[in-house]
């Protein structure tokens, strides 16, 4: 029987009401939020999944554009924490699009039975610290409170769109849509004249599928980025055999590497290797699927700048060679970064896509957009008329997603004003004056600079054996230390500066043209690689977690107190 320290008292139209306290409250059901999910279930602990989401899935519940697919090898991308799990599911392409990865993660929660802990509808608003009853109050839109111990946030990295700031969005009367909030509805989008605003990674995959369907297609385009092809394929049911043989093999080749994916870098560098070698390599390299053309290069690629000029040059003459105009293929190839240096995104025939005659590229640098008309777009030199705008404009990346919770710590510290000029973490997993609250996907962290689920397996592993050790010595609260957190600040920002993506403007570090940041150039995520990542918070755990204060408290005072307030 849990005794009355497992109940918060509040006041409620003039009475007192009682509401249960929870062990820990998980803050997304994605993919970090449902292993986490998994992982307490392991440990018995009493705990709740708040999701703002109509149901679980994350990422991959709300991007519904067309195109969405991971650019992860499937067999690479799914959890590999039980053995069952993987010789039960059969993955059907290479590189899964979100249907099929929504599926998966569908499957996963019937299988280990999750979503009974799961509330969805329910977008946090605050979590304020309770420093008499060390405990988190929840509050969110709809108005619910709770109480939880521990406080654990899986809110992505990529969860907070950021809607263009042209004049005039509201006056749009056909359909128009960021694509993070794509319609769950499929579009027919046969026979329609459509905008396409943006040319990251998720503009390119809109571009890619619904060119060959459209009357129209018009790609706006801020500042075009390296893309390189995915190759995708269909898995046959021999290779899926062999993979579920094989999986041991696969996450250990996965952890080898400091990206977690199957890519390492080559051991040369590329001025070692003659001019004819560097050119079959590359060749190679950009016929093979996935990011080893990105992430499998000569190991200086990142890092030394005229080793990137040479690979960009080779991509660039690719580029040219796929394009048949060559005023639009110029106005394709970067000008302003190097490639790798900002996110490359995976492509299926996107630059044949500018070959067709219903398609028209226009450079917002030279001919910005004006305002959203009732009809379309205007820019400044011609209005063009549309049915459907695509918004692919992006994300305020990493701390977004904290930013739209009021997160209030020890002494109304807000989390906001704290990382007002950039976020400053504990190992990208705590903050200090923010006791028990454990950032699963931070800033800072190594498992967001990585093979997305390979890193949060890392990083819910981690912080599920802290939740043990701090049960287990019956530790009332914790708190980070402040100066483990400048050392952490101090060496995020030693790596940062050993690879060229750390000095570009992408959403690494803090840039989107839609979003206001003063500490935009700052690197927001850990750039040492998973590997090095892995040995601090294994030496973390090994040493009894000195980078955090352990406090206790006196739990008789504590039901005292509850006993008093529910006999007023």
């Amino acid at each position: 029987m849990r005794g009355l320290s497992s109940y918060n008292f509040v006041f409620n139209s003039g009475k007192i009401q009682l509401l249960k306290k929870y062990d820990v409250i998980i803050v997304g059901a994605g993919v970090c939020g449902i292993y986490q999910a998994y992982k307490l279930c392991q440990m018995n602990m009493d705990f709740l999944v708040l999701e703002q989401g109509s149901d679980l899935g994350g990422t991959w519940y709300w991007n519904r554009y067309p195109g969405c697919r991971f650019d992860s090898e499937s067999e690479t991308y799914g959890y590999s924490f039980s053995k069952d799990l993987l010789q039960e599911w059969n993955w059907k392409e290479h590189y899964a699009p979100r249907e099929e990865t929504e599926s998966y993660l569908h499957f996963v929660a019937a299988k280990f039975n999750l979503r009974k802990f799961m509330r969805f509808n329910s977008e946090l608003s605050s979590a304020i610290w309770q420093e008499n009853d060390k405990c988190w109050k929840i509050k969110t839109k709809d108005g619910s409170i709770f109480f939880t111990k521990y406080l654990l946030t899986a809110i992505g990295l990529l969860s907070c769109p950021t809607p263009p700031k042209f004049k005039g969005l509201q006056n749009f009367k056909g359909t128009s849509f960021h694509t993070y909030n794509a319609p769950k509805k499929p579009i027919n989008y046969a026979g329609k004249r459509v905008a396409v605003v943006g040319t990251g990674a998720t503009g390119v995959q809109v571009i890619c599928a619904i060119a060959k369907q459209v009357k129209n297609l018009v790609v706006f385009q801020r500042r075009p980025n390296w893309c390189a092809p995915l190759h995708n394929s269909i898995i046959s049911q021999s290779e899926m055999t062999d993979i579920k043989k094989n999986y041991d093999a696969i996450f250990e080749k996965c952890r080898s590497t400091p990206s977690g994916f199957y890519h390492n870098f080559d051991s040369r560098k590329t001025f070692e290797v003659s001019e004819s070698d560097r050119e079959q390599f590359w060749e190679e390299l950009y016929a093979s699927p996935g990011f080893g053309v990105w992430l499998g290069n000569f190991k200086d690629t990142l890092s030394d700048e005229k080793a990137n000029l040479e690979f960009s040059n080779f991509v660039a003459k690719k580029i040219r060679q796929r394009v048949k105009s060559p005023e639009i293929a110029e106005l394709l190839i970067p000008k302003d970064h190097g490639f790798g240096t900002r996110r490359v995104p995976m492509e299926k025939g996107y630059y044949e896509v500018f070959n067709q005659s219903n398609v028209q590229l226009v450079n917002l640098e030279e001919n910005p957009i004006v305002e959203v008309t009732k009809t379309g777009i205007m820019t400044a030199k011609e209005e063009h008329n549309f049915d459907i705008i695509i918004y692919a404009t992006g994300f305020d990346a990493v701390t977004g997603s904290f930013d739209r919770i009021e997160f209030i710590g020890k002494d109304g510290i807000s989390l906001k004003e704290k990382w007002e000029n950039g976020p400053k973490t504990v190992y990208g997993l705590a903050v200090p004056n923010f006791p028990n609250l454990l950032t699963l996907a931070g800033p800072q962290s190594g498992s967001v600079a990585t093979n997305f689920p390979r890193g949060i397996e890392e990083a819910v592993d981690w912080s599920s054996d802290f939740l043990e050790f701090l049960e287990k010595n019956k530790v009332g609260y914790f708190d980070a230390k402040q100066e483990a957190e400048e050392f952490w600040n101090d060496h995020v920002n030693e790596m940062s500066k050993k690879i060229l993506f750390a000095k570009e403007k992408s959403w690494f570090t803090g840039y989107n043209v839609n979003v206001d940041k003063k500490y935009k150039g700052m690197c927001l995520i850990y750039a040492g690689g998973q590997i090095r990542f892995r040995e601090f918070i294994t030496n973390e755990k090994t040493q009894r977690y000195p980078s955090f204060d352990k406090f206790t408290y006196d739990q008789d005072s504590l039901e005292h107190l509850g006993e008093v307030i529910a006999t007023r």
